[in-house]
């Protein structure tokens, strides 16, 4: 291979992005819900469809620029190279965004560019020893994914006409991709059994089968109806569990707004419990008091409810009210944090307490509300003890004894508070529910398989679908495939750790993050009812997923998911690579799925045996720095950089050689530390691992896949990107260099790539956004590393990552401003806003070559009584103005930036900034500084200003473009 190197043009990836257009339509996918992937099954950090789709084109597209290496040249000239990439750009563009996720034409486009790189590859490769082996001009690689998770990276592979090849370690995340990308195209264009059996002897012109039924719409509408029946023999055997609620002439005495419903039987959304433990206090010992975070019902406006607890001596009761709550129903009994106090004595209730009692098996639980379904809306009603009664006489035949994983940092909580098994998670009631629908799936499958042999349906009937069949049994194998995704959906919304949301007035699942906390009041929903947690809702929205998913899943499409470990597999020979690993130690993902598991592991184990063969999830081979699994932190990092080094090994060894490797990086918020920046032990032990594995980097892409919004964000400052790294393996041959010349390139690459980072280039690159720049600096930066043998140290030992991350990331420590702005920097990283001595302020400033008089004289800070601050942007005089201003230091200009922007928005600040002349560079790199310093202070309020002022730039620059000249501005008040 050496002697005869393969001609391989750069990639798109490797060149260029529309970051903007990508970003914009990550962020707005995730809060799309119905007709995404994400509503069949879920998993933890899925990757947005438009990221995975635009990374794969990317990644397979030639970059349209000319290049010369490796003896043969390739591409247009710069003016032409231009053009072109902005036609490319305009195909991303397009197939980004949500409407078009299903858009054959768009999806065809983007085909037809991916065959046309191909082509032009296999041609520059004609006369290579292996082009027969390597470079079939008629038929493109696959790809693969050796961490598939929750199929994403496969799906859009297969979406964009490639064969998919899906592998996981965890057999919950196979099943998925299964679901994803192997069964849809199998029975893509089938009519539905249903409907050809339930017409089985009508006259022809009676069917409706004259109607196509694309994609997955047929095996859809299968799901729809089996599971409706699944439901109509689940109200056989258990509907006596799920009893209406009658609203008697007594409780409207007590509620006069019940009085227009005296008589009527409602059916009941969900029942509303408080988990008890004994009184502490002596003297109530016997009496089981509520553990109550909340009394709240509804916080709607005009129909807040809330339960009103009725203490008489040794005994209590709920009851129901609507109103406005007292002060402290907010709280229920909570005094603070995880502390309690005994609704009888007051005596406080605390963590060890609750601990020992409910390790004890003494914890147990009280009915506080029921909310039911009324004409006009939620309806909420006391609790009866028939009701109390019949829940508890539910006597559950089977329950899980998986033990729950300990001790990991996700789901610890259980067993603390006595749920040693994932069966002690849920109600009796819950269980007898949750088994009588995973009994129903094998009647089900005996029925789909009937039905379909009776109305003939082609095909082996005995092979099913573990066997590669298509026939009647493996048809309804696949039917109930989704079915056991919906039970599993209905087991995150129908356990005890489940939350009532006051504002929806519904339940909310269990996973609304990837940890499991402890519920205090908990919301049981009615399984067989027609509100959030029952199976009439998780099948309707399931069979509309998949239907809208898979609309355009062709037979053609080929797709194929396994378990393997990614450190040996060898499923990923001669293919194109694009993944999305673990990071570090940041989700449990093998103790989490477990709770999935069991469910399925019970429905599902005739379908796929060897799956799900396993006891449990497997765990020791997960590569995820798990401290309780290896001895603490150091072995936990040691396994994680090892497992890891193998399996980037294994990639780099099998991937097909023409195309670069993507991998995707999701940070957490610690891994920007305050004194290296970017460095922390899951982000160093990453790239170590890569460049082991003798990978080099030629990319990186800051892409906001995250949701700021979601729930593990909501009030932090957490970082929104992942880095998609852009990998080609490194030479064989690549010489080492020592630690002084590495830093000489360093200081020739970074400080450019950071002034393109900053500014952007145009249509092909958008500025990078503050908080993504810590991460962004480090690509240019570990490309120079990753491409040398080895940086060595003085002592002739290899330079380590850690290291080298903290030479790249002092990079953006580095400023070159004014005396002035330098003094307010220094001052401001001391102090912030806060005052302190003169005397200080004047010795900094004396060594800055400016004075303390003199900068307040600019107007940027301060000073009296022997005190000196800075100001903040808010207390910037708004008739400010630059052209007769004869000292303005960048400080200043900045935070009047800011005061424009926020009083005035982007025309405001672009008057402003039209008159600053050459000093807008400068500002715009200050901000950056400014951004990166108060993230490492903690200061968010702060932060967030700077990184809206370089959001907004681009329209700044616009407005101050469009500005009037500046002799024709009047800038004070910016009439």
């Amino acid at each position: 291979m050496t002697d005869h190197p393969i001609k391989s043009p750069r990639k798109l990836i490797e060149v260029a992005l529309p970051l903007d257009a990508i970003n914009e339509a990550c962020a707005r996918e995730k809060s799309i819900r119905h007709g995404h992937p994400s509503t069949l099954h879920l998993w933890w950090a899925r990757r947005p469809l438009a990221a995975a789709r635009a990374v794969i084109f990317a990644q397979l597209v030639n970059d349209p620029g000319y290049q010369q290496g490796g003896g043969f040249k390739y591409g247009k000239n710069k003016k032409e190279a231009a053009i072109e990439r902005k036609r490319l750009f305009k195909i991303i563009e397009d197939l980004v965004l949500w409407e078009n996720t299903t858009n054959e034409e768009v999806l065809e486009r983007a085909r037809a560019e991916i065959r046309r790189s191909w082509r032009e590859v296999c041609e520059l490769n004609k006369d290579h020893p292996q082009a027969a082996e390597l470079f079939n001009p008629d038929k493109l690689p696959a790809l693969h994914d050796p961490f598939a998770g929750g199929g994403a990276i496969p799906l859009e592979a297969q979406r964009l006409g490639l064969e998919a090849y899906a592998s996981d370690l965890n057999p919950v995340a196979v099943l998925i991709n299964k679901a994803m990308i192997e069964i849809p195209p199998k029975f893509a264009g089938r009519t539905p059994v249903s409907l050809l059996q339930s017409r089985q002897g009508a006259k022809k012109k009676e069917l409706d089968l004259d109607r196509e039924w694309p994609g997955a719409t047929g095996l859809a509408e299968d799901v729809r109806y089996y599971g409706a029946w699944m439901r109509e023999e689940a109200q056989k055997r258990i509907g006596h569990l799920y009893p209406l609620v009658e609203i008697t002439a007594e409780l409207a005495k007590e509620r006069p707004d019940l009085k227009p419903l005296v008589g009527q039987k409602l059916t009941v959304i969900a029942w509303i419990w408080a988990r008890t433990v004994k009184s502490p206090n002596p003297a109530f010992s016997h009496v089981d008091v509520p553990l109550a975070s909340s009394f709240i019902l509804s916080s709607k406006d005009g129909k807040v409810s809330y339960v009103q607890p009725m203490v008489a001596g040794e005994s209590y009761r709920f009851t129901v009210k609507i109103g406005t709550p007292p002060p402290d129903a907010a709280n229920g009994t909570k005094l603070a944090k995880a502390n309690f106090g005994c609704l009888l004595s007051g005596a406080p209730i605390n963590t060890k307490y609750i601990r020992a009692e409910a390790c004890g098996g003494r914890m147990g639980s009280r009915l506080m509300a029921i909310a039911a379904d009324g004409p006009k809306g939620r309806v909420y009603l006391p609790p009866t003890d028939a009701m109390e009664n019949l829940a508890r006489s539910a006597n559950p035949e089977w329950k899980p004894d998986l033990r729950v994983t300990t001790p990991c940092h996700d789901i610890d909580r259980l067993p603390m508070y006595g749920m040693f098994t994932w069966g002690d998670a849920f109600t009796s009631r819950q269980l007898v529910t949750l088994t009588t629908f995973s009994d129903l799936l094998e009647n089900t499958r005996e029925r789909i398989c009937k039905d379909a042999i009776e109305i003939g349906i082609a095909g082996d009937t005995d092979k099913g679908l573990d066997a590669g069949g298509a026939g009647p049994r493996a048809y309804a194998e696949a039917v109930t495939v989704y079915l056991a995704f919906a039970l599993d959906k209905m087991a995150d919304l129908g356990n005890s750790l489940v939350r009532w949301e006051p504002i929806a007035q519904c339940p909310r699942q269990m996973f609304g993050k990837q940890a499991i906390p402890m519920i205090w009041d908990f919301a049981e929903a009615n399984s067989l009812g027609d509100s959030s947690g029952s199976w009439k809702i998780f099948i309707d929205g399931l069979s509309k997923a998949l239907a809208k998913v898979f609309e355009q899943t062709q037979s053609w499409f080929s797709g194929c998911a396994s378990q393997a470990d990614a450190q040996t597999q060898t499923i990923s020979s001669g293919k194109f690579i694009s993944s999305d690993p673990p990071y570090y130690d940041n989700i449990g993902y093998a103790d989490l799925s477990d709770f999935f598991y069991i469910w399925l592991r019970r429905s599902l184990r005739t379908v796929y045996p060897g799956l799900l063969a396993t006891i449990a999830v497997p765990k020791v081979e997960e590569l995820v720095a798990a401290s309780h699994r290896h001895g603490g932190k150091e072995g936990a990092e040691g396994f994680f950089l090892n497992g890891m080094t193998l399996a980037m090994k294994s990639l780099s060894d099998q991937a097909h050689p023409e195309a670069p490797i993507t991998i995707y990086y999701a940070f957490k918020q610690s891994e920007t530390s305050a004194d290296t920046g970017t460095v922390s032990p899951g982000w160093a032990t990453f790239l170590g691992a890569v460049n082991e594995a003798g990978l080099q980097l030629t990319g990186t892409w800051p892409l906001r896949t995250e949701n700021s919004s979601r729930m593990i964000g909501q009030g932090t400052n957490s970082l929104a990107s992942s880095v998609v790294l852009v990998c080609r393996k490194r030479p064989a041959d690549a010489p080492s260099i020592s630690r002084r010349e590495f830093i000489r390139e360093l200081n020739g690459v970074l400080p450019e790539a950071l002034d393109e980072m900053t500014k952007g280039s145009g249509d092909e690159r958008s500025p990078v956004a503050p908080v993504d720049l810590s991460q962004a600096i480090i690509g240019p930066g570990m490309a120079v590393f990753s491409k040398y043998a080895a940086v060595l140290e003085a002592d002739g030992s290899p330079m380590s990552v850690r290291t080298a991350l903290q030479l790249i990331n002092r990079f953006l420590a580095e400023d070159d401003f004014d005396s002035d702005t330098q003094f307010c920097l220094h001052w401001f990283e001391q102090h912030g806003w806060t005052e302190s001595v003169f005397g200080e302020a004047d010795v900094l400033a004396r060594s800055k070559s400016t004075s303390v008089d003199a900068m307040k004289e600019a107007g940027v800070l301060q000073s009296g009584s022997g005190k000196v601050r800075l100001l903040k942007w808010a207390e910037y005089a708004t008739d400010w103005d630059p052209r007769t201003d004869t000292r303005t230091p960048v400080w200043e200009a900045l935070h009047q930036l800011i005061r424009a922007l926020k009083q005035g928005g982007e025309s405001a600040s672009g008057a402003l900034l039209a008159a600053l002349g050459g000093k807008a560079e400068a500002v715009r790199q200050l901000a950056y500084r400014l951004y990166t310093l108060c993230e490492r202070l903690g200061q968010a309020e702060d932060a967030r200003a700077y990184n809206e002022l370089i959001t907004s730039w681009t329209g700044i620059e616009s407005a101050a473009a469009a500005a009037p000249k500046p002799a024709e501005q009047n800038l004070p008040g910016f009439e």
